[in-house]
């Protein structure tokens, strides 16, 4: 996925040198056919790095295009997405595009948010929801059988080009992918966060991948809206505790970059649910105040939740900015739309520029307060007895 990422000092390698070299010259490119000259050689030169596990090689030609040539960057960081999540596999002289995808699930909950493997029944009930009402009708399918939290995805191109690699050769044989769950790393707490199916898809070449691709098979919304009806009674036992809201699958960074984005008012609305749940305090008596957190740029907002009538901050949400947002973006009037939709009356933005503070302790972020300060989100020792609500 693209990210913000500052200059290497690092010395160049070869390959990495090369990269960047046919990066340039697809961003200066000034047709299609030159296009496709650069795109061609680009497309070699990373799939023998991710062959080869090279990912330092990759990660170093991002870092120095990031600064010397935004827009080299861009294309690059598209091509090794590309390459990363897709491949082309001939079998019995047929050639099948093989495309990774993710399914995206935003959640959130006052215990823990599963992150497990997958039954039988549940893995193959979920196959053929995404087979019918997402994919093409030509597609085979193979899927993982884990549902992911963020700390359990690939952490790099080149694991990314091996998963898909796994997956294509499991759809194409007509199976799932078994995942040791022992060898998956811990995953974090949070009150909202949010899961992933990932899989496969196999589809001869020149066929439609997905179901909006058929010339009946109308658009991403309806797709969406499906796969909502059909997919939640599959969804439903593995998220118990929980509230929960599936996201259209699609192309892998393309899923997670909109789980990412769509995560952040699912989030605040989650918080603000949250309090009123385990506090009884009712959207209108919540103060929220807003402060923009930087290190060497604008990293983010840090929102705190705490009562109208006190000084506490009860909880805290981290809102980062993605891709290629800034300061001059309108997060913060995006940030205020979502509260005041959810009833919080008062909002407070604060012009500060915070540093991006962390308890010493426990490593938890800090969050604003009213006068300015940063402090620990900290939840009164006794809540309610609205506190014993179940959520569905």
């Amino acid at each position: 996925m693209k990210r913000t990422r500052f200059g290497s000092r690092d010395r160049l390698s070869r390959e990495a040198a090369e990269l960047q070299r046919l990066a340039t010259g697809l961003s200066e490119s000034g047709g299609k056919l030159e296009d496709s000259f650069w795109e061609s050689q680009l497309a070699d030169a990373v799939d023998g790095l991710l062959r080869h596990g090279a990912e330092d090689d990759i990660n170093t030609a991002l870092d120095r295009l990031f600064e010397a040539n935004p827009r080299a960057h861009d294309e690059l960081a598209d091509m090794v997405e590309s390459r990363a999540e897709s491949n082309q596999v001939e079998v019995q002289g047929q050639i099948f595009d093989i495309q990774l995808f993710a399914a995206p699930v935003l959640a959130w909950s006052r215990f823990s948010i599963p992150a497990c493997s997958l039954p039988k029944s549940t893995l193959q009930a979920l196959a053929v929801q995404l087979g019918a009402h997402v994919f093409g009708a030509d597609t085979r399918l193979a899927m993982a059988d884990f549902l992911f939290s963020p700390d359990q995805l690939p952490r790099s191109f080149c694991d990314t080009w091996q998963l898909t690699k796994q997956l294509g050769e499991a759809a194409l044989a007509d199976k799932h992918l078994g995942i040791d769950a022992s060898t998956m790393p811990e995953t974090n707490r949070f009150l909202s966060d949010v899961r992933y199916l990932v899989g496969t898809i196999a589809v001869p070449r020149g066929k439609p991948l997905f179901r909006w691709n058929e010339a009946d098979g109308g658009n991403k919304e309806t797709a969406l809206k499906e796969w909502i009806k059909q997919g939640s009674p599959s969804l439903e036992p593995l998220l118990t505790g929980c509230a929960w809201q599936p996201l259209l699958a699609d192309a892998y960074h393309a899923a997670c970059r909109n789980a990412d984005r769509l995560s952040r008012p699912y989030s605040l609305k989650a918080s603000v649910a949250f309090l009123q749940t385990m506090l009884g305090l009712m959207p209108a008596d919540i103060r929220a105040v807003v402060g923009p957190c930087y290190d060497r740029r604008m990293e983010e907002y840090r929102v705190s939740l705490g009562p109208k009538s006190g000084e506490e901050v009860y909880h805290g949400i981290v809102w980062p900015l993605l891709g290629t947002e800034d300061e001059a973006t309108d997060a913060a009037g995006e940030i205020e739309a979502v509260l005041r939709e959810t009833g919080v009356k008062e909002v407070l933005f604060l012009d500060h520029h915070f540093p991006m503070e962390f308890c010493d302790d426990c490593g938890a972020p800090l969050f604003p307060n009213r006068e300015g300060e940063l402090v620990h989100a900290e939840m009164p020792e006794q809540p309610n007895a609205a506190g014993s609500q179940i959520l569905h």
